[in-house]
């Protein structure tokens, strides 16, 4: 039985997706070559990386805005370093929202000062602050988009003149914004885009060149820009995979279509986390993230029978992080209504034989 996979990432990701991909491990399009053994070099993969970096201008609304796509490694948490290392070069304001946020402060302070604008971790990170002030004089202003760990999303971001540098690992393509106010967006690929490999960053040409320390090379956004993402052999199955998922959100209609899924499924979560006495969501109601949705059992005596309702029902990956404890639902694009829909009819269940 294929399972109703909640897991914050790696996760979900389309049938057609998986299908394609699995084609391609045995042969890429016809070519006698796995997709595992072509070279990075070849045409056959140049093609692939460049319409990976094509479809995600195009789905951000970024193209001929000056921007840049690059599928890089590292994940995010090299992201936290790199960023600084390109753009810091006296002091950077951050807002603190969970514990991605508050390593990407850590990192940053190894180079420059930082400014904490506002965090929320008198409350365990379960709220966006508000009516917090960025300084003019920061070389930039780094957020997060929305908190995995935690449950919670910025709505609306802070408007300011400096750079705006934006860590969206776990909600990028998933709701329309207007992507040209981020002068630099980062997100690993294991959450909405592909597996785990790659990670993604989307940035303005001009707010580079402005620091005047000596960048490592591999560190260098110039350099990754100079050689077409490809200054070193990149992750070549997860840029395939992440391209075909592209594709595929092209294909639904884009961001604005994939927005109307995920809020209707986050509805439906959270309709049933409130109306149900026997849960309780974690974050603060005006900032709960369509992507992740943490609650808790209001009487942990349930938490083995509800367990093993979910184990029963083929539901996979719920269990909370540890800072929050109870259970987390990520529904990011790929992942049904109708997976939804199973977990809140045991939620459901539970309460009636409670």
């Amino acid at each position: 039985m294929k399972k109703h996979n909640f897991s914050a990432g790696p996760c979900i990701l389309p049938k057609e997706v998986f299908l394609k991909a699995s084609e391609a491990v045995m042969d890429l399009d016809n070519s006698g070559l796995s997709i595992l053994e072509i070279s990075h070099r070849s045409k056959a993969f140049v093609d692939i990386m460049e319409e990976a970096r094509a479809l995600t201008l195009e789905l951000l609304g970024l193209e001929d805005k000056g921007y840049q796509a690059l599928f890089l490694q590292g994940g995010a948490s090299l992201q936290f370093i790199m960023s600084a290392y390109n753009l810091l070069e006296k002091k950077a304001a951050y807002l603190d929202t969970g514990s991605w946020s508050t390593k990407a402060i850590k990192e940053a302070r190894k180079l420059a000062e930082v400014e904490v604008v506002a965090s929320s971790s008198d409350k365990n990170f379960n709220y966006i602050p508000k009516n917090y002030s960025i300084p003019s004089d920061v070389d930039y202003f780094h957020c997060t988009s929305n908190n995995t760990i935690f449950g919670t999303q910025i709505k609306d971001f802070p408007q300011t003149e400096v750079p705006v540098v934006c860590d969206m690992s776990s909600d990028i393509f998933s709701r329309q914004l207007d992507f040209s106010q981020f002068d630099l967006i980062y997100a690993g690929a294991q959450k909405n885009m592909g597996p785990a490999g790659a990670t993604l960053v989307v940035l303005k040409e001009d707010i580079l060149g402005k620091v005047s320390r000596d960048i490592p090379s591999m560190l260098d956004y110039k350099i990754h820009i100079g050689k077409d993402s490809m200054f070193n052999t990149p992750p070549v199955f997860a840029v395939y995979t992440s391209m075909l998922n592209l594709r595929w959100l092209k294909a639904k209609g884009g961001i604005e279509a994939i927005q109307k899924e995920n809020e209707n499924k986050a509805k439906l979560i959270y309709s049933e986390v409130d109306i149900n006495p026997l849960f309780k969501g974690f974050a603060n109601k005006p900032d709960r993230s369509t992507m992740n949705a943490t609650f808790n059992l209001v009487d942990d005596t349930l938490k083995e029978r509800f367990d093993e309702m979910c184990k029963e029902a083929g539901i996979n990956g719920v269990n909370g992080h540890r800072s929050v404890g109870g259970y987390r639902a990520s529904m990011y694009n790929a992942l049904p209504k109708e997976s939804v829909s199973a977990l809140v009819e045991i939620m459901d269940e539970l309460e009636r034989k409670a």
